[in-house]
């Protein structure tokens, strides 16, 4: 077990959540992030003293971690296997399926309150770049997305996306950080992406839609026109 005292989840984010879901939290970012490596050994005890609180807690967020298939339960904690690099693409699978699905749906549906939620949403993300804040960032990315796929009240994809937003979440946090540093004017390309997310729901323009998505996930672009039908045939089988 790492002895690092460092807390990579930002507190900020962490209101109204169990004590479980807070050790939850931090491991899963410092699993993601390399800091406790694979096949590195979890002691219920040793987490119970780093965190301050009782086992309890603790067998509390292993479990949840152990259903993310992050860790594999052993007697009296864990041991670590992280995720790998398939897993991590089949995850942004799994976002482009939902959020080609809902587009779907939001061509039929009177997207003007929506328009105005995101509109509000990239204007904190624009602040959050003016004063350098990733976690800021972060965290407003999510909730765009997260509100876009809210809107469609479909209680199957918001479990699919509940499940998915706790790995997808530390990913993002991660990877913003990092980009704060390494590659800050990239985030005029990332506004202006997510700029087109609105066009294209306002609009209810496929073509835009799809323009958008490929400069969202720009490592799968091969994958956006197949998930693409995919949802079209879906949609027109049940008409």
């Amino acid at each position: 077990m790492t002895e690092s005292k460092e807390f990579l989840y930002p507190e900020k984010w962490l209101s109204k959540v169990s004590a479980g879901d807070r050790v939850a939290y931090e491991l899963r970012m410092r699993i993601i992030s390399g800091i406790i490596q694979d096949g590195t050994i979890l002691s219920e005890n040793k987490l119970s003293a780093e965190f301050a609180v009782s086992r309890s807690p603790i067998r509390e967020a292993l479990k949840t971690l152990a259903s993310e298939k992050i860790i594999r339960l052993e007697r009296m904690g864990a041991v670590v296997i992280g995720l790998t690099e398939k897993e991590y693409a089949e995850i942004y699978d799994v976002r482009i399926l939902i959020e080609t699905f809902v587009f779907e749906r939001l061509v039929r549906t009177d997207t003007s309150d929506l328009v105005k939620e995101l509109s509000k949403i990239l204007e904190m993300m624009k602040v959050a770049i003016k004063y350098s804040d990733a976690d800021e960032f972060s965290y407003q990315d999510v909730l765009f997305h997260e509100t876009i796929i809210r809107s469609i009240s479909h209680s199957y994809i918001l479990m699919i996306w509940d499940n998915l937003k706790p790995v997808m979440e530390s990913m993002i946090l991660l990877s913003m950080r990092s980009r704060f540093i390494e590659k800050y004017d990239d985030f005029a390309r990332i506004i202006n992406n997510h700029q087109l997310y609105i066009d294209a729901i306002q609009t209810k323009d496929r073509e835009l839609m799809i323009k958008s998505l490929h400069q969202n996930f720009d490592d799968v672009q091969e994958k956006v026109e197949d998930f693409w039908m995919s949802q079209k045939m879906l949609s027109n089988g049940g008409e």
